[in-house]
């Protein structure tokens, strides 16, 4: 699975973003695809995820309410809308898939290891 982010750039505080993830090579049927974000000097860290074939969606506490991670089965792919960023957001943002097979996703997801996949990330910034 080759996996594509796209959807970055920069916004001011309180604005909205939406990503995007494009597979290509295979459907995403059997995967759970993540969204992680990695700020300068800081480690990877998970922002949400979503089973393609059941819809389960986790978030992490920070963007609970701001964010809404969405499959678009049509176009192979993952959205992320973020809304009421604020600079603490900023960051590259990466997605990543890893095989569930049918399963849902959960918590455990949103760690960076165990991932199968990843796509190359796409910068968001957010101003004050």
């Amino acid at each position: 699975v080759q996996l594509q982010a796209s959807g970055g750039g920069s916004v001011q505080s309180g604005g909205s973003l939406r990503l995007s993830c494009a597979a290509s090579g295979s459907t995403l049927d059997y995967y759970a695809i993540a969204w992680f974000r990695q700020a300068p000097g800081k480690e990877r860290e998970g922002v949400s995820s979503i089973s393609i074939s059941d819809g389960s969606v986790v978030y992490a506490d920070s963007v609970k309410g701001r964010f809404t991670i969405s499959k678009d089965n049509a176009e192979n792919a993952v959205n992320l809308q973020m809304n009421s960023l604020q600079p603490e957001d900023t960051g590259v943002y990466y997605c990543a898939a890893i095989l569930v097979v049918y399963g849902p996703t959960s918590s455990d997801h949103l760690r960076p290891d165990g991932m199968n996949f990843w796509g190359k990330g796409t910068q968001v910034t957010v101003s004050s």
